[in-house]
C-alpha cells in the first residue's frame, strides 16, 4: 500500500492533483477541500489509499491520515465505494460525518449528493459504531445521549420498514428487541442500533 506520497505539484485539475515522485508524476484523486490548499510547483505531502480494480488502479489523496481512515471506513459500509465515500467528504470535513452519525442527522448525509433517504438511514445504522466520536465531543456526552436512548425505536423501525418489512412485522420485532436496548439504557449507554437491527431480522427470519 501506498501510504502517502510527497514532492512538488506539477498540476493541479478540478477533481486531480499531480505529485511529482521522483521523476514520476502520480495523478491523485482528491476533494475540493484537499486541492484548495494545494499550488503548483510547492511542495505538498498527501495522505493516500491505493484503490484496486480489475481494469483500474485509482489513487485517492488526503489533507491528513484522518480523513484517509475515515475514507476507508466510510467503504465499509454496504453499498459505499470510493466515490461515493470520497462524495460524502466533499461535501462535509471528516468531524461533520463522525457528528452527524453520532447524532443520527439523516439530513447532513441526504445532503450528499447520490445518497437519498433510506441510504442515509442504512448509512447511519452501520457507521454509528465505527466512525468513532467528534474530536472535542467528549463535554456534555451523557447529556446527549437521552435522545439517542429515545429515538432508537424509530430509527430501528424505520430501517426494517426499509428493507422492506411491513409496519407491524417491524413493530413486533422492535419490541422483541426492547430489552437489549433498556438494559443498555439503563447502563447510560445509547441503545447499540446495528446490533438490535441484527437481533431484530434474527427475529423475523424465525417467523417466517
Amino acid at each position: 500500500m501506498i501510504a502517502f506520497v510527497s514532492g512538488p505539484v506539477a498540476a493541479l485539475a478540478p477533481t486531480t492533483a499531480v505529485i511529482e515522485v521522483g521523476g514520476i508524476g502520480m495523478a491523485l484523486q482528491c476533494t475540493p477541500q484537499t486541492l484548495a490548499g494545494l499550488r503548483p510547483g510547492q511542495e505538498a505531502r498527501l495522505a493516500t489509499s491505493l484503490v484496486v480494480r480489475e481494469d483500474s488502479l485509482t489513487l485517492y489523496g488526503f489533507a491528513d491520515d484522518d480523513e484517509r481512515q475515515v475514507f476507508e471506513l466510510l467503504q465499509t459500509a454496504s453499498g459505499v465505494g470510493p466515490r461515493l465515500a470520497q462524495a460524502m467528504l466533499a461535501t462535509h470535513s471528516p468531524d461533520a460525518l463522525r457528528l452527524a452519525v453520532s447524532t443520527g442527522d439523516e439530513k447532513a448525509l441526504t445532503a450528499v449528493s447520490g445518497i437519498g433517504k433510506k441510504g442515509a438511514q442504512k448509512l447511519l445504522l452501520e457507521l454509528k459504531d465505527r466512525l468513532g466520536a467528534p474530536v472535542g465531543a467528549h463535554i456534555g456526552q451523557q447529556g446527549a445521549a437521552a435522545p439517542h436512548a429515545a429515538g432508537w425505536r424509530d430509527q430501528l423501525q424505520a430501517a426494517l420498514i426499509g428493507l422492506g418489512y411491513a409496519s407491524r412485522e417491524a413493530e413486533e420485532a422492535v419490541s422483541a428487541v426492547a430489552p437489549q436496548a433498556e438494559a443498555a439504557v439503563a447502563e447510560g449507554t445509547a441503545p447499540p442500533v446495528p446490533q438490535l437491527l441484527r437481533a431484530a431480522l434474527q427475529t423475523l427470519n424465525r417467523a417466517r
